[in-house]
């Protein structure tokens, strides 16, 4: 059974009365970015360019440091959301992908190309999940799931720039 919004039975209606429900939502949507109507995951992970510039202007330390608080975050943060949503992992809930974007940033090479290749591995590992990223997408639940295959998409996409960064 569906609503007059087309939304499964049981399945809330992501939106700014949402977003501004719970601060896990807020967080969740990244304030809001979420909420965009075409490839929220695309604008979601815009949005960690600025940030990982940010981190890695900090250092390796302090990034790595503020990197695993965010995670753990954004693991309570997307679990919570997904619960209140009624799905496990709605397009909207776009964290994950600001915060794995992030990391991508602050420990690529320097420089534009590493941050154009970065952004483009990393949504390429993100939208094909090649394994062991869609297993982990399909098969971990909650919060963790949520942003556990987005590690991993980042992961695989540091490996690509650092290879690119050295064979060049």
């Amino acid at each position: 059974m569906t609503d007059p919004d087309h939304r499964p039975a049981g399945t809330a209606r992501l939106d700014t009365a949402f977003l501004m429900r719970a601060p896990a939502h807020l967080i969740a949507l990244s304030g809001g970015v979420g909420l965009v109507p075409v490839a929220p995951g695309t604008f979601g992970a815009l949005l960690g360019l600025p940030l990982g510039l940010a981190l890695a202007a900090a250092g390796f330390w302090p990034a790595a440091a503020a990197l695993v608080a965010a995670g753990l975050i954004g693991v309570w943060a997307c679990g919570a959301t997904a619960s209140a949503a009624g799905v496990h992992d709605h397009q909207a809930i776009v964290f994950d992908e600001t915060w794995a974007m992030a990391a991508v940033v602050a420990f690529a090479p320097p420089g534009y190309a590493m941050l154009l290749g970065g952004f483009v591995a990393f949504r390429f590992f993100d939208i094909v999940k090649p394994w062991p990223i869609g297993r982990i997408d399909r098969r971990v639940e909650g919060g963790l799931g949520i942003m556990l295959d987005d590690a991993l998409a980042a992961v695989y996409a540091l490996a690509a720039v650092h290879l690119v960064a050295r064979l060049l």
